[in-house]
């Protein structure tokens, strides 16, 4: 008879672990503490950092602002110089362009509004008397009493917060004076970005040396390049949808289509929110101005020019510039909003665009150092047209050791 099989595998019952459980779990509590305290350690920078932006939101608008429009100007100031003009005409002739245009804008809105808004408002009229002829017929059958009584207490209402509202007016002065003032400094800021602007990237390299001067100066070449194929490309967008929506507009003889047209173009340079929000405004004017079968035609219009931009320019032309997914850019624009409002809703996705591009960079050398794919050096897009094909790309050197 054969005798017992013997186990041949598993652990025995003499052997003992190479870890005790203890330690095992000892060093996962460590790891985990650790962790906390480094996301508690950022949250709390992050804390400290939108509290200072915050206390010097009035000097980083600004600044922020003239970046952006000098990004939209720098590819004529750089075709000056290199037309051999001095940096300081070719940076002059351009602002003075940029301004000038901005004047003939608003030298063509200006009529329009004055001439179209009486016969708007008195549209509008026409659509209140009309609303209340429909309260007062059947089904509700509204007194007029009830409606006296409704518009006295609005009245009342009014009167008695006029102390408020004098604020409010006084408030208005002088954030139109902070525009006025935000305004001059961004022209001035932006004169000198683009006449100094070269300078920039060498004396930032000198100021952090050689070790991480090289990717101080890849990382801003990268965002600046971003920063510049976003704007730009969200100009085209703005532009076909402003072309679009505004030919429909005079065709369809829609009061303010001038304007409507200039607020769509504008609100383009919102993701997502503020062509829906200019679109809703042209619906609206078409509705008191030419009535409700205008106004869904309207309606139709701005759905087909959305479904154009969303479907077709927006992953054709912004795929290349910010490799951001929707739900990424809502939620930039969402929060952007809600703290410092239009200004920041249209200034959020370019800075979540250049975060991204840094948090990108950072993954490229962290590849790097642990042996992974090799970082991959972006060229010059002041270089790149001319630049001779490369037979592979080359890399960016990681941090020595």
């Amino acid at each position: 008879m054969s005798g017992p099989v013997k186990k041949t595998s598993g652990a025995q019952p003499n052997e003992k672990p190479s870890r005790e459980r203890g330690d095992v779990i000892g060093g996962g509590i460590l790891w985990l503490a650790k962790w906390s305290l480094c996301i508690v350690a950022i949250a709390a920078g992050a804390w400290v950092l939108g509290t200072i932006t915050a206390r010097l939101w009035v000097v980083i608008l600004p600044v922020a602002l003239a970046i952006v429009v000098t990004t939209i100007l720098w590819p004529l100031t750089r075709w000056l110089t290199r037309r051999n003009l001095p940096a300081a005409l070719a940076a002059t002739i351009t602002l003075l362009g940029f301004v000038a245009l901005l004047a003939g804008v608003v030298a063509l809105i200006v009529p329009s509004v004055a001439d179209q808004a009486p016969e708007l408002a008195d549209k509008s009229t026409d659509g209140v008397n009309q609303v209340r002829d429909w309260i007062q017929g059947p089904p509700l059958r509204i007194r007029d009493e009830q409606l006296d009584s409704a518009v006295e207490a609005i009245v009342g209402r009014l009167q008695s917060s006029g102390a408020q509202i004098a604020n409010g007016v006084f408030t208005g002065v002088s954030t139109a004076t902070s525009v006025l003032i935000t305004v001059f400094l961004v022209l001035v800021l932006v004169f000198f970005f683009l006449k100094d602007g070269p300078r920039f990237l060498p004396w930032m390299h000198q100021v952090f040396g050689n070790r991480s001067g090289r990717h101080v100066e890849a990382v801003l070449e990268r965002v600046w390049a971003t920063l510049g194929g976003f704007i730009r490309t969200q100009a085209v967008v703005s532009m076909v949808d402003a072309v679009l929506i505004g030919a429909s507009l005079f065709i369809l003889d829609v009061p303010l289509a001038l304007v409507l047209s200039v607020i769509t173009f504008i609100g383009g340079f919102i993701p997502m929110v503020g062509a829906f929000v200019a679109g809703a405004l042209a619906v609206l004017v078409a509705l008191v101005g030419n009535g409700p079968t205008t106004a869904l035609i309207v309606l139709g219009i701005v759905i087909a020019v959305q479904q154009l931009e969303g479907n077709v320019l927006q992953p054709v032309l912004q795929s290349r510039s910010m490799e951001l997914h929707a739900v990424i850019v809502l939620l930039a624009v969402t929060a952007g909003g809600s703290l410092y409002g239009i200004t920041g809703a249209f200034l959020a996705v370019p800075v979540v665009a250049m975060i991204a591009v840094v948090i990108r960079y950072i993954g490229e050398q962290i590849d790097v150092a642990t042996g992974g794919q090799p970082a991959v050096e972006e060229p010059d897009p002041d270089e790149a047209a001319a630049a001779p094909p490369t037979s592979g790309p080359g890399t960016v050197p990681g941090p020595s050791a």
